[in-house]
């Protein structure tokens, strides 16, 4: 039997309130907020977020990953190694870029639902821009997602896969040119009498094929580029009496390439044991997944929690500012240089997986991994630290406004690690004035810098969610 082991979501911390971008340029922008990648993330960062949650409560690790966005920061290298070694999976597991389009995502779900593989892990994240004031700044958000696929051999499933469908037909519809941030549309009531027909094309034949009719189809997500695209088929299956989920347009926006697996996920989150729910996606086609949930969905930090949590005071401006749409004046310093290939190489497990080591008869953890211990001064006596899921506190912390940022000012914390580790890193998702000597902290994967078309990826660590210390403001 095959399904989904696990699948989660990933919101970045930031939102932005659609009515600050009317303050501004006027107009009406909606309302409700939209998700915001930090200035340090990217759909790499966030997609490995999000693989971190599903990986985290799974045994094993998958045969082969895929990586899906259309806000990729290459255009020659694929992106899916850096995943591939921030997630430290083994050097036997195969992994690409499922392509730019919006489609991508979808493409690689379907492909690992087939697979012999005993197990497949799909990434998506986008960041989604668009000119100042218009509807695609608007209308976008942020996020990851993952998506763990596999036999009921390699894991409890959390989901039972029944059957799925497509339909492809070329029409011209929404396109950006590669480096392009503005998008293009046709006008949307062409688009949408394609996306109606593909989409009923594709539903009919995805419940033939999962051997269900429509009135035991429980939820339904419709996922589409605009709001026009699926209109017609959520109005049919609501009166149906199918349950319609919330696209989360008025909360999150649409997420791009993440959008269908962050519905995924959220439908997996949603679905009591025993009903049967159906993804729709539309991006130059259609495809429908049929799943029955088995109720024994993995302890993941959900969708909806994830939108409980959000910080709406990010200014319109410092959005701008992070999208490179508004740029300002930085500090007078040096910009980073570009990173060293040959360095992060022979550091691969430290820089992106975040491995330390500990001396075996001492005990000293060493961060960075080390060869001689500090402790004892023992050579080449050492094991391997995972220490990216390893709580942390601040020791101290220093706020720096001459450091070269994207988004000065830096905050520098000197941080202990639980059951040892002392390292110096850069906070993130948090506020200056909300630092404390104290604070509860979490690793984070990070875009640190770029340079010469290179992009520099390393550990941060942000304010950890659900710390006592943390909510009490307890030193």
């Amino acid at each position: 039997m095959r399904g989904l082991i696990s699948a989660a979501g990933y919101l970045p911390h930031w939102r932005l309130d659609r009515s600050s971008v009317a303050e501004v340029l006027g107009g009406n922008q909606g309302k409700g907020t939209r998700t915001v990648a930090g200035y340090d993330e990217d759909g790499l960062t966030m997609a490995v977020a999000a693989g971190r949650q599903v990986l985290g409560v799974s045994s094993g690790e998958p045969s082969a990953l895929w990586f899906a966005t259309t806000s990729s920061s290459y255009a020659e290298k694929t992106s899916a190694p850096i995943a591939h070694a921030a997630l430290r999976l083994g050097v036997d597991v195969m992994a690409a870029d499922a392509g730019p389009g919006l489609r991508g995502a979808n493409a690689a779900l379907r492909s690992a639902l087939r697979s012999q593989d005993p197990s497949v892990l799909v990434l998506a994240g986008d960041v989604r821009t668009g000119l100042a004031g218009g509807t695609d700044e608007s209308t976008g958000g942020d996020a990851g997602a993952a998506v763990l696929v596999g036999d009921d051999s390699a894991g409890p499933l959390t989901a039972e896969y029944l059957g799925s469908a497509s339909a492809t037909r070329e029409f011209l519809d929404r396109w950006r040119a590669p480096g392009e941030q503005r998008m293009h549309a046709w006008e949307e009531r062409f688009g949408q009498q394609r996306y109606a027909d593909l989409a009923q094309t594709a539903w009919t034949a995805a419940l033939k094929d999962a051997g269900v009719e429509e009135d035991q189809i429980a939820k339904v997500a419709i996922v589409g580029p605009h709001a026009r695209a699926g209109a017609a088929m959520s109005r049919k299956l609501g009166a149906a009496g199918v349950e319609v989920v919330d696209t989360l347009a008025a909360s999150v926006g649409f997420t791009g390439a993440a959008h269908a697996p962050l519905m995924l996920a959220r439908l997996n989150e949603l679905a009591a044991a025993g009903e049967v729910f159906a993804l729709v996606s539309m991006a130059d086609g259609a495809d429908v997944f049929v799943f029955r949930s088995t109720g024994q969905a993995a302890q993941l930090t959900t969708v909806e929690e994830q939108l409980e949590s959000g910080d709406d005071s990010l200014s319109y401006a410092k959005y701008l500012q992070w999208r490179g749409v508004l740029p300002v004046q930085p500090p007078n310093r040096p910009e980073p240089a570009r990173m060293s290939a040959s360095a992060a190489e022979r550091r691969l497990d430290w820089k992106y997986g975040f491995v330390a080591s500990t001396d075996r008869e001492s005990g000293a953890v060493h961060m960075p991994p080390a060869r001689v211990s500090f402790v004892g001064g023992a050579v080449d006596d050492m094991e391997t630290s995972p220490m990216a899921d390893t709580g942390a506190k601040v020791a101290t912390f220093t706020i720096d406004s001459l450091a070269y940022s994207p988004s000065p000012p830096t905050i520098f914390a000197v941080c202990d690690f639980e059951g040892g580790g002392r390292l110096p890193v850069e906070l993130t998702d948090v506020l200056a004035a909300d630092v404390f000597i104290g604070m509860a902290v979490e690793m984070t994967f990070r875009r640190i810098s770029t340079s010469d078309g290179i992009a520099n990826y390393f550990w941060k660590a942000r304010p950890a969610h659900g710390s006592a210390d943390n909510e009490t403001g307890v030193i």
